[in-house]
């Protein structure tokens, strides 16, 4: 096999050229059947085999770098980099990260995971490069799905002034996570489509490889070639920003994009390759279906199916159902989502109301002033965006949400851990960051029935409110208990003596387990749903403490700024004196892993709360 020859970076230089296609097909395969077992980013890594054994041929790493936004697209890049033996443990805990990271290798050399960041990063390191006086080749690499993020623009506005090497390649594929929207997009496909351009470029070529004056005819060609671009591509957008354009180019064609790539190398200023890629490629159900295989589970590969499919509902299914269903009670309601329809479960309310239904692109900070905007003209929107996702848009929810107390609704998918993406994608500091905003009002459902009832509360609410819910299987439990939701209230389910339960959302199961090895045990115990984390149920904290030897808070956030804080707040504003254990993650960032061993490492899961409890009951 050609890829068990390359064993370390730069090994990929002692393939034969006549090779290269047979490597490529060998590395799909390598990654089909890896990724079938596992679960992993197919589709994006599927679609950039060629463009990434481009760079490796024509860089010298780890010298060189390379900079993968969002880095769900790098796992050729690990391969050539001598990680073939990581694979068994893709994503698995203490296993290989799905994301390019820096303790892994010294070709990996920026930590990725959220979208736009790449040509910041590596604008950042050409800087640095400058300045010691080195010459290595620094080069970015975005989708086109990135490009419509905000920060993608603010990094080429800067970059543009630059008068030394720094290569841009645009993957494009026109893909994010779901089909693309927007301007962009729509210039996009112009420029693909321009043949008419790219006979001209390919005729002038082939006129200068034949010409004996080929030196004086490039200087003019180079003169005129704004000119010429402008009235066959209207517009030019990167050449009328001062960055060179090259493209577009064959994404699959290995010895083109050595040639372009080596091109880009001389031009003293920053140049972007625009690559056309096919999301998928060389697998056919990821062909046909690019957003399911975007982050697939495991999978039959003579399918493409899952190997275990979902029978169950899980929150995201329970938050579309009852969207399509306050769509049709309220035609105010609308719902705006950052380039995730199928992700967050927006799809069907997409298809049922289209004209309610809003996709920014990957572009979470306009997704809420855009909602603040809606808000403001009289409209219900509900924003959903991952916990982890929303974090970009810290200041528009503080400025333009909560200071005007407009009445907008995030929708937290992906909240708590997460498992298998890591650290960027764990949603465990929401409570911390929204709570901390006057204004902001926020609950966490125990069960789907507790979703559907807060969606609904949310909806009607005259003020900003966030519902955070977890990834995976809706808990069906606890279904007899469903008070009616009162604002700033917590739900008392069992009330006994000895201990009391604070959970809050998705840690209301665990509560159960941890209720159920406490009465074994002989102690009498409490369970409250804490429903509000802010405002918290003050009355609640007071009756805890009077009838309690020990107040147990459980929550699937980071300790600073938490539902554990606000209660111990709580007790000490009030001057009550009481045990308390806050049980909750640390502040910490979480590597990947799967979720139930991940609370079992952070002493999170029912067992070890148990055991922490029986402790301080001691």
């Amino acid at each position: 096999m050609l890829l068990e020859q390359i064993e370390k970076e730069n090994d990929i230089k002692k393939i034969a050229k006549e090779d290269y296609d047979a490597l490529a097909e060998e590395i799909r395969q390598f990654l089909i059947e890896k990724i079938s077992v596992t679960g992993g980013h197919l589709g994006s890594n599927l679609g950039a085999v060629e463009l990434t054994m481009a760079l490796h041929l024509a860089l010298d790493l780890p010298g060189d770098k390379i900079i993968w936004d969002v880095g769900h697209q790098s796992y050729t890049h690990k391969l050539l980099t001598g990680r073939r033996e990581g694979f068994t443990s893709l994503r698995k805990f203490h296993g290989m990260s799905g994301f390019p990271k820096r303790k892994e290798s010294d070709c990996d050399c920026f930590d990725t995971g959220h979208s736009s960041t790449s040509i910041s990063a590596g604008l950042g390191l050409v800087k640095a490069r400058d300045l010691k006086g080195e010459q290595n080749t620094i080069v970015s690499v975005i989708g086109d799905g990135s490009l419509t993020g905000g920060m993608a623009y603010e990094a080429l506005n800067n970059a543009s002034r630059l008068d030394t090497n720094f290569i841009v390649i645009l993957n494009d594929n026109n893909m994010s996570i779901s089909e693309n929207v927007g301007g962009i997009s729509s210039y996009l496909n112009n420029v693909r489509t321009a043949n008419s351009y790219l006979d001209l470029k390919e005729g002038v070529h082939k006129a200068l490889g034949n010409s004996n004056r080929g030196n004086s005819l490039v200087a003019k060609i180079r003169k005129i070639k704004s000119g010429v671009k402008s009235l066959v591509i209207p517009g030019m957008f990167f050449e009328d920003m001062g960055i060179t354009y090259l493209g577009p180019v064959n994404g699959h064609d290995i010895n083109s994009l050595v040639k372009v790539i080596k091109e880009a190398q001389r031009v003293k200023g920053p140049v972007m390759i625009h690559v056309i890629t096919e999301k998928g490629k060389g697998y056919v159900p990821a062909e046909r279906h690019p957003a399911r295989f975007h982050g697939a589970e495991p999978f039959e590969i003579e399918t493409g199916l899952p190997k275990n499919p979902r029978t169950t509902a899980n929150y995201t299914d329970i938050f579309s159902t009852v969207m399509c269903k306050l769509g049709q009670r309220n035609e105010k309601v609308v719902a705006i989502t950052a380039a995730m329809p199928d992700g967050t479960g927006l799809k069907r309310f997409r298809n049922m109301y289209p004209d309610r239904f809003f996709d920014v692109g990957i572009a979470e900070e306009h997704a809420v002033t855009f909602a603040a905007g809606l808000a403001a003209g009289g409209m219900k929107p509900v924003v959903a965006i991952y916990s982890s996702f929303l974090q970009r848009a810290y200041d528009q929810i503080l400025h333009d949400v909560c200071i005007q107390n407009l009445p907008v609704v995030f929708a937290l998918d992906r909240a708590g851990l997460v498992g298998s993406d890591g650290e960027t994608h764990q949603g465990i500091f929401d409570l911390s960051y929204l709570s901390c905003i006057p204004g902001m009002h926020i609950m966490a459902p125990k069960n789907k029935w507790e979703l559907s009832d807060m969606l609904k509360f949310a909806v009607d609410f005259d003020g900003p409110m966030a519902i955070r819910y977890p990834r995976g299987e809706a808990y069906a439990g606890l279904k007899g208990y469903r008070e009616p939701i009162v604002y700033g209230k917590s739900e008392w389910i069992y009330e006994e003596a000895d201990i009391a339960l604070l959970a809050v959302g998705s840690m209301v199961k665990t509560a159960e387990e941890v209720r159920l090895k406490l009465k074994e045990a002989g102690y009498a115990c409490s369970l409250v749903n804490a429903r509000f984390v802010k405002p918290i149920d003050e009355e609640m904290v007071k009756k805890a403490a009077a009838g309690h030897k020990l107040i147990v808070t459980l929550e699937e956030n980071v300790a600073s700024g938490g539902f554990g804080e606000k209660v111990r707040n709580c007790l000490d504003s009030h001057k009550l004196a009481n045990n308390l254990l806050s049980v909750h993650i640390p502040d910490a960032y979480v590597e990947h892993g799967s979720v139930d061993l991940l609370k079992k490492e952070i002493g999170m899961d029912a067992e070890s709360i148990f055991e922490q409890i029986k402790k301080c009951m001691a």
